[in-house]
């Protein structure tokens, strides 16, 4: 990933929060037929792994080599940029339109399980956590569905297990504009229901 030292993202704080609210990885590896990406829910599992699970009928657990490296995206809020929003664009009209984004990439071994204890664990740790932020005391258990029905269920997924190995984390948010620019970038923002984005462009480093 292209990255200027001014858009480099350093807070642990602020990658661990985009990773838990963006949670939907592109996961790329290389495998023998070229180049394989499959879009995974993944969750932090301590601080040097991710897991998940992938559908027993989706190749990328046959593809993937094990300890194979991969790199998982996380990609948040994003928005394009008109240079009508920057106050100095009136005075000399130096500017050009851009995209704001915040992105982790994380670099790993993967290994996949096809362990019931091990899918158990991965399926109860992710629907905790998932029906926690979305349905709250009323969330789903694994315990609601028949056993059966669970058990076939488990059967057709595959655990995923990713060893963190490096992360590189950007937050372009016009660090590189003067203050009168970042400020009406976020007032445009907010005018336009792009509320994530702006506060992430108050709350980054400057």
């Amino acid at each position: 990933m292209y990255l200027p030292e001014h858009f480099a993202e350093n807070r642990p704080e602020e990658i661990d929060r985009l990773i838990d609210a963006y949670p939907l990885a592109t996961i790329v590896a290389q495998t023998e037929a070229g180049l394989a990406a499959s879009h995974i829910p993944l969750l932090r599992e301590g601080t040097d792994r991710l897991i998940g699970h992938v559908a027993l009928a989706n190749d990328m657990h046959r593809d993937i080599g094990e300890d194979t490296q991969v790199l998982a995206i996380f990609r948040a809020e994003h928005a394009y940029i008109s240079p009508n929003w920057y106050p100095s664009k009136l005075e000399n009209h130096k500017s050009v339109p851009t995209w704001n984004y915040q992105a982790v990439h994380v670099k790993g071994r993967i290994r996949f399980d096809h362990s019931e204890k091990f899918k158990r664990m991965i399926v109860g740790r992710m629907t905790k956590h998932f029906e926690a932020v979305t349905s709250g005391d009323k969330a789903w258990r694994m315990a609601d569905a028949p056993r059966d029905y669970m058990e076939m269920m488990l059967g057709n997924i595959v655990g995923l297990d990713m060893t963190i190995e490096r992360v590189i984390a950007k937050s372009k948010l016009s660090q590189n504009r003067t203050q009168g620019d970042h400020d009406s970038v976020v007032r445009q923002l907010d005018e336009r229901g792009d509320g994530a984005l702006a506060n992430a462009m108050r709350n980054v480093e400057r």
